[in-house]
């Protein structure tokens, strides 16, 4: 195997991983249109200021011991193998970036002999990428499960971020689907990343460790696990662990061979309701218990703010000009962003429904909920006569095709290009 077509083996076998802010879509290239998002190569971060960045996601092996039942890199897969030694992996990083394809690294490595091992190489990789090659960019490190607690911290002075994938949300699910992983080998080294963290924060001046935090991702609908599971879990890591953000992958049936996972994919409007109720309990103040009674799953035919303030809805309606900012908060169509702006601007006269339309609120959401000035501009206070409304302005489209962003077809003489 060539070195351009181990390239292309080892992007493609990244691309599942979405625990970098990639999309996870499923939108495919289309003859007159620009862009993929789904095939291996390129993959997408924010950096602090909001910028959106650039990132080769890329595996630096593929050979792997374990063979988790959802992983298209499982062991007992038929499929083309390929390793890139940590020279080739920093050459190939550096001619991107000198190009401007890229702005920084999404590493990662299937588990190759052993956890230890395996994170070995990859510290040397990304030691040799900051030291001889003088790469100051931004680099996602994954980190091994399993890996010693001195490797752990030893990657850490190197990445700007770095991520273990809890892949599954219960300990059940784990056994069944993966059973060489186990759950401390997971907590264990993302506790000791918050504790990295929490010192780099507290330090004068700060230490130079995952400055950017660390984040995880989890499988939806590869497991029976519900919503109310997955959102409770994500709260506690948000709780315990400092992580900046909990990522949701829509289950894609990558092994057809095995009547432990489902034959069908997961409905990505299943994940994209898990998206707003992550935000809305990292921005929003909500609670996972809230949003769901236990052993429940989110509706996909609303979205999940309008549907919390349905089933209280005896909380509403709420007067812009005295409600407090955390119940602006909670008012569907109203954002983090004109929460602050009506706090702010009520202080200096009355907002009215027109002070509203200026701001942008979503009204036709926020109107159900709210009065401005002593005034209805909802046309009905029947809750479930709202929701039928809301229903027709919440559709999610069904999953459609996707692919992620790859140069590798269009600009293979790149690729082995001299420094």
């Amino acid at each position: 195997m060539d070195f351009e077509e181990k390239v292309r083996v080892l992007t493609e076998g990244a691309k599942y991983d979405v625990s970098c802010s990639s999309s996870g879509g499923k939108t495919s290239a289309k003859a007159g249109y620009v862009g993929n998002t789904a095939t291996g190569g390129i993959c997408h971060s924010f950096t602090s200021d909001g910028r959106c960045i650039s990132l080769l996601k890329i595996l630096l092996s593929n050979h792997c011991i374990y063979d988790c039942l959802y992983c298209a890199n499982r062991r007992s897969n038929d499929i083309p193998r390929a390793r890139l030694t940590p020279d080739e992996l920093c050459r190939l990083t550096i001619n991107f970036y000198r190009r401007n394809y890229i702005e920084g690294l999404f590493l990662s490595c299937a588990v190759e002999a052993s956890p230890d091992r395996t994170m070995e190489k990859l510290i040397e990789t990304v030691e040799l990428l900051r030291t001889k090659y003088k790469f100051r960019g931004y680099i996602h490190l994954k980190a091994i499960p399993g890996a010693d607690k001195s490797l752990i911290d030893r990657a850490a002075a190197f990445a700007d971020r770095m991520s273990l994938n809890i892949e599954l949300p219960s300990e059940g699910s784990l056994k069944l689907l993966a059973p060489q992983k186990k759950k401390d080998a997971i907590l264990l080294p993302m506790r000791q990343l918050a504790e990295t963290y929490i010192h780099d924060q507290l330090e004068k001046p700060r230490a130079k460790k995952i400055p950017a935090g660390q984040t995880t991702q989890m499988i939806i609908g590869a497991s029976p696990d519900t919503d109310a599971r997955i959102l409770r879990l994500s709260q506690g890591l948000y709780d315990n662990f400092r992580l900046k953000r909990v990522y949701y992958s829509s289950y894609v049936p990558v092994n057809t061979d095995n009547s432990l996972l489902p034959m069908v994919p997961s409905d990505l409007r299943r994940e994209h309701r898990l998206y707003e109720a992550d935000f809305l309990i990292r921005l929003y103040g909500f609670k996972a218990e809230e949003l769901l009674p236990a052993d429940t799953n989110l509706s996909l035919d609303i979205d999940v703010k309008s549907d919390w303030a349905l089933n209280n809805y005896g909380l509403f309606p709420l007067e812009i000009n005295k409600a407090s900012y955390e119940m602006l908060l909670r008012v569907p169509g109203i954002g983090v962003r004109n929460a602050y702006r009506i706090a702010e601007a009520r202080r200096h006269g009355k907002i009215t429904f027109e002070s509203l339309k200026k701001m942008r609120v979503v009204l036709k959401r926020a109107k159900y909920f709210i009065t401005a000035d002593g005034k209805f501009y909802g046309d009905n206070e029947n809750p479930e006569r709202i929701r039928n409304i809301l229903k027709g302005h919440n559709l999610l489209k069904p999953s459609v095709k996707s692919t992620q962003l790859s140069f590798f077809d269009t600009l293979p003489s790149y690729i082995t290009g001299e420094l």
